[in-house]
């Protein structure tokens, strides 16, 4: 074995370890197993299914699928099937306990890494489907499971988006706060920017053919032209967005698509989730804890219907993907892509508040050393931003390794975010990489900026 795939192979590990303790820490060390078992939410799972679910994924993956090995578990692959079983159903399944889950999640790591130590990090037919799906195959064509060893990347992404869902529950979940934050909101005095930033017209390249962290949807790599437009230097922040509340916004439609109104009525909503106006002022609720709204911090907690709401109240609209893209990636220096906003480097505290150390967005102009090239601040971290795309593959989009990943929401209204939230951990972002969600979503950790065309005022 080289010693270039011994280091892969560590960095696997590692990785590998910090997500299940990430999860743990969440699940099993923070409540008891009246709380793991609770559905807090018909919106979100019993948490103790996400525990099992990541295990259970991780066995079908890097076990059967990369391995070659004989099924642990079988018998449950249908109660963690989350096509199979919407999340309102999930607690009446017969669900393994904490503990049960636990031992499974233990046995399941253990034979992983013995499977990681023997396995050959390149080349090697990709499976024609996904163990225990009902449909879907492989892309034929460049990509393997192994290759740069692609699967523990997509497996170790995967139990960090459901630590993210989990802490979603967290805040959905009612009682005395469990959580504890590692670090104060990041303090660094910076200078102050415009309000907006002009993004030259022209062509970059969205998306990419190499990044071997990189899931379907992000592939291939191909020329976007746009034309001249501004974005929003940092994202709209609380006190933005209270002037809009406060000047009637969600009162009136004019401001409104007709799904958004409906969507608005039909919830009551007068101002982002968790809020509540007492006392003169707009308090909100944030894992357990009751505090006044922090004003300069990144609005979150709303739905593309409210972001939409806003950008119009405010005279312009919401960014498409490829115009968030090109602002966060195009060097016109070099008239390079680049990995990140800051550059190819990896995402250190200094660039964006990302993976739990903080359990809320840092204020607007934070870590200015994680801006883009063109100026623009906090595209990555702090919050989710929604963007006016509906999801959907790019030209010469192939499904790989199986398509309930991406291709089966394609066309079906879903809107796309971008960036990541503080929730996120850095390994499963990057300026490429596309989430989404209905656009009446608001438990989510996301937030926006507004953009608008440069021959506009």
């Amino acid at each position: 074995m080289s010693r270039e795939q011994e280091r892969a192979k560590e960095r696997i590990a590692a990785e590998l370890d910090r997500s299940r303790r990430r999860s743990n820490g969440l699940t099993l060390d923070a409540l008891d197993e009246e709380d793991l078992l609770a559905q807090h939410s018909p919106l979100m799972s019993p948490l103790v299914w996400d525990l099992a679910h990541v295990g259970n994924y991780e066995e079908q993956w890097l076990l059967r699928a990369a391995g070659g090995r004989e099924a642990l578990r079988p018998d449950i692959d249908g109660l963690y099937d989350a096509f199979e079983n919407p999340r309102a159903d999930r607690v009446s399944l017969p669900l393994l306990r904490p503990e049960e889950a636990r031992e499974y999640n233990e046995r399941v790591r253990r034979e992983v890494l013995d499977a990681l130590d023997a396995a050959d990090l390149s080349a090697v037919p990709a499976p024609r489907r996904e163990p225990g799906a009902t449909s879907g195959g492989a892309a034929p064509g460049e990509r393997s499971l192994l290759d740069s060893g692609f699967v523990f990347h997509m497996v170790i992404q995967h139990e960090h988006m459901h630590d993210e869902t989990m802490l979603a529950t967290h805040q959905l979940r009612r009682g005395a706060p469990v959580l504890l934050e590692e670090e104060p909101a990041f303090a660094r005095p910076v200078p102050p920017a415009a309000a907006e930033v002009l993004v030259p017209a022209g062509p970059f390249t969205m998306g990419t053919d190499d990044d071997p962290w990189s899931y379907d949807n992000e592939r291939p790599g191909h020329t976007v032209d746009l034309d001249a437009y501004w974005i929003d230097t940092d994202p709209v922040t609380n006190a933005a967005y209270l002037e809009f509340v406060a000047d009637g916004g969600y009162r009136d439609p004019r401001w409104w698509t007709a799904d958004g109104w409906r969507w608005r009525e039909r919830r009551g909503a007068l101002a982002p989730a968790f809020w509540s106006e007492e006392d003169g002022g707009w308090s909100r609720h944030r894992f357990g804890r009751h505090e006044r709204v922090p004003p300069h911090e990144p609005v979150q907690h709303v739905c593309f219907h409210e972001a939409q709401a806003y950008a119009r109240w405010a005279g312009k609209r919401l960014p498409t993907e490829a115009e968030w893209e090109k602002a966060a990636r195009f060097d016109p220096a070099t008239g390079r892509s680049l990995r990140f906003p800051w550059g190819d480097g990896e995402p250190g505290r200094r660039h964006a508040n990302l993976g739990q150390r903080r359990l809320g967005p840092d204020p607007v102009g934070s870590r200015p050393d994680g801006a883009s090239p063109l100026g623009v601040r906090q595209l990555v971290g702090d919050v989710w931003e929604w963007t006016s795309t509906t999801f959907d593959g790019y030209p010469g989009f192939a499904a790989f390794p199986y398509r309930e990943y991406s291709e089966v929401f394609f066309e079906d209204g879903y809107k796309v975010l971008r960036g990541g939230s503080w929730a996120t951990h850095p390994t499963a972002v990057r300026s490429t990489f596309r989430n989404w969600d209905h656009p009446v979503r608001r438990q989510i950790f996301s937030g926006f900026r507004c953009a608008r065309d440069a021959d506009r005022g």
